[in-house]
């Protein structure tokens, strides 16, 4: 079954490379796992099926429901023109589609280090990537931006909340304040090296196109305030929106740096952003749409979940195959006895690299790579910290570095930029409309060839 499994992630990554679609290959694949693991039994085979899309539903729901929030509640501020309002300022900030590349990467980056990645992308895709449209940018290269320095730079060396380092600190027994340093050095060399890949190779596409140029155009030479179609409510709530998440920003900033006050992030800083939606979608349909609110909320909030459907209903099949790679889901899926298949397959790997630097670096990184395929990046960071520790260590050379690139190498490909059915990615893409799985290919070269650099220097720190 390992072979299998083995069979079909090299089938899967064929077909990314040759742009097809891969959901029928990773469907196919839970079925022949599930029937080989249950004794031949094809009744078993299909319920695997069913298991492992539950299994990965549920991991994903929380990204999906938040996209959802945030689209229903930005529906509600485009009925009563607010939306208009909001980016007329900032429009007259990002005339060029390359500033407007930059300032995303940077702005999200920040806040991605500060209180993590996908509660991040909700915030900044969905009030910057409209913006930045405007001015030209083609919505993959803004979801480029914010998916190589949220989920892999900002998330990969996790220089604040510091969950990442913390698990391989832990499993490799090295000092923490090592991981940090090293995880730092190569989350900005990747991080850096990959931005400016993707800016240099996607150059062709930086055109302004005449449309956005235009609207961007009319927005700067125009006051939509002085609409007369516009409401004008509709002032009040263009500053309500961004001053509710510029206080929701500062509050999870005082969690993490402030000692005493209650750290938010994670999973709590999801919820706080999309319930804080909810409550602003009720408030402004309840101002906007008076008698027929209750209808008009529930219309908004339906077509924020069929946006988010649309966006995870490919991706689940996908996460659910993945899965399987780990022990901990695995068990979901089958039964308690089952094996990680992906995390035995690295482990096997690692036992037979030669105890050199250059191949334990490189063996090291492909391992973190391998285990990042699960679409979660940090549950490979115990295996690969554990095998950094047990070949690095007997030889003399140094364990905190081979650790923290393992971690880094494992977060790249797991945290969602080269896993179309990570959470990396299909928030990112879901909250610029795209492909998860054209984004992925677009991100190939470039974090391939930051990573490659990363493990260089690894060699040479070792």
């Amino acid at each position: 079954m390992h072979y299998i499994y083995l069979a079909v992630i090299i089938l899967v990554i064929v077909l990314m490379i040759a742009k097809h679609d891969v959901v029928i290959p990773c469907v196919l694949g839970l079925f022949v796992i599930g029937f080989c693991y249950n004794n031949f039994n094809v009744i078993a085979g299909a319920q695997t099926i069913f298991n492992g899309m539950m299994v990965a539903g549920a991991d994903l729901f929380d990204i999906m429901l938040i996209i959802a929030l945030m689209v229903a509640m930005l529906k509600s501020l485009t009925h009563m023109k607010a939306d208009q309002l909001m980016i007329a300022p900032v429009v007259k900030l990002l005339k060029k589609p390359t500033t407007a590349f930059w300032v995303l990467a940077a702005v999200m980056y920040i806040c991605a280090t500060f209180f993590w990645p996908t509660p991040a992308t909700a915030l900044v895709g969905t009030i910057l990537i409209p913006i930045a449209m405007t001015c030209g940018l083609k919505p993959m290269l803004a979801c480029i931006a914010i998916n190589l320095a949220g989920h892999g730079m900002a998330l990969s060396g996790d220089l604040v909340l510091q969950g990442a380092p913390a698990l391989t600190s832990g499993a490799a027994g090295v000092p923490i304040e090592s991981v940090l340093k090293y995880g730092a050095i190569f989350a900005f060399v990747t991080g850096i090296i990959a931005l400016v890949s993707a800016f240099v190779i996607n150059r062709k596409d930086f055109v302004v196109d005449q449309t956005s140029a235009a609207k961007a155009a009319a927005l700067q030479n125009s006051d939509p305030s002085n609409n007369e179609k516009t409401p004008p409510y509709a002032k009040f709530f263009a500053i309500l929106v961004p001053v509710v998440y510029i206080a929701i920003v500062i509050r999870i900033l005082m969690g993490a740096t402030i000692e005493g006050v209650a750290s938010i992030f994670g999973g709590d800083a999801t919820a706080l952003l999309g319930g804080s939606a909810a409550l602003l979608l009720v408030v402004a349909t309840a101002v906007d749409c008076k008698k027929d609110f209750l209808e008009k909320c529930v219309e908004y909030l339906r077509d924020g979940m069929l946006f988010s459907i649309k966006i995870f209903a490919p991706v689940i099949p996908i996460a659910a195959f993945f899965f399987m790679g780990n022990p901990e889901s695995v068990q979901s899926i089958l039964d308690s006895n089952a094996p990680g298949f992906l995390f035995d397959l690295g482990g096997a790997f690692g036992t037979v690299l030669p105890l050199n630097a250059p191949t334990l670096a490189i063996g090291i990184a492909l391992v973190g790579a391998i285990t990042g395929l699960d679409g979660s990046g940090f549950s490979g960071i115990p295996l690969v910290a554990g095998l950094a520790a047990a070949l690095a260590g007997p030889a003399g050379y140094n364990v905190a570095v081979l650790a923290s690139l393992g971690q880094v190498a494992a977060i790249w490909v797991g945290g969602g930029c080269l896993s179309a059915w990570a959470f990396g990615a299909v928030a990112s893409a879901g909250v610029a409309g795209i492909s998860s799985a054209e984004l992925v290919r677009k991100n190939l070269v470039p974090v391939v060839g930051g990573l490659a650099v990363s493990t260089i220097i690894a060699i040479i720190l070792l």
